[in-house]
């Protein structure tokens, strides 16, 4: 037994030892390489979440610049609208004005063309009734005569008018 006590503590005494050794050459680097991990990768989590802030921060920023975009573009779409209008207002009325001109100069013509007709009606109105007298007449009326009675015809046919 005391074979057993002394063995006992022999070993006891080894496993001192041996932690002790076991501690400076095997616990402390592993510790520290453990704390050191550790660090790491809480830095590396504060880093992510310093990461993911600016992130969240630039992705309101292009939020907000979206945003304008798209009101600047609606703005600009608006104004394009508006002038797109008034352009079209101005080009309707100048056509208006161009219908009106065109209108306004035929007008023109046709009175002209009315007064010459009328004025051509009564020539041959006028030849038709010399022509009528001299054969009521059986004679040949002369160029006074003729110049005459077709401006009495003339003058009488103004006057209906």
């Amino acid at each position: 037994m005391l074979d057993f006590t002394i063995t006992f503590a022999i070993t006891i005494v080894n496993l001192v030892i041996l932690f002790f050794i076991l501690r400076a050459i095997l616990f402390k680097p592993v510790t520290k390489f453990m704390d050191e991990r550790s660090a790491k990768i809480r830095n590396d989590i504060d880093s992510a979440e310093k990461d993911r802030a600016a992130a969240k921060v630039l992705l309101e920023q292009y939020a907000d610049k979206l945003k304008t975009a798209r009101e600047d573009a609606v703005a600009i779409v608006r104004q394009a609208q508006e002038q797109a209008d008034v352009m079209a207002a101005i080009r309707l009325e100048e056509t208006r004005r161009e219908a009106e001109t065109l209108i306004a100069n035929a007008r023109r013509q046709i009175e002209s063309e009315r007064k010459a007709a009328t004025l051509l009606f009564k020539a041959e109105a006028a030849h038709l009734v010399i022509a009528a007298s001299s054969r009521l007449l059986q004679r040949e009326v002369n160029a006074e005569d003729s110049l005459r009675l077709a401006g009495r015809i003339v003058e009488e046919m103004e006057n209906r008018e």
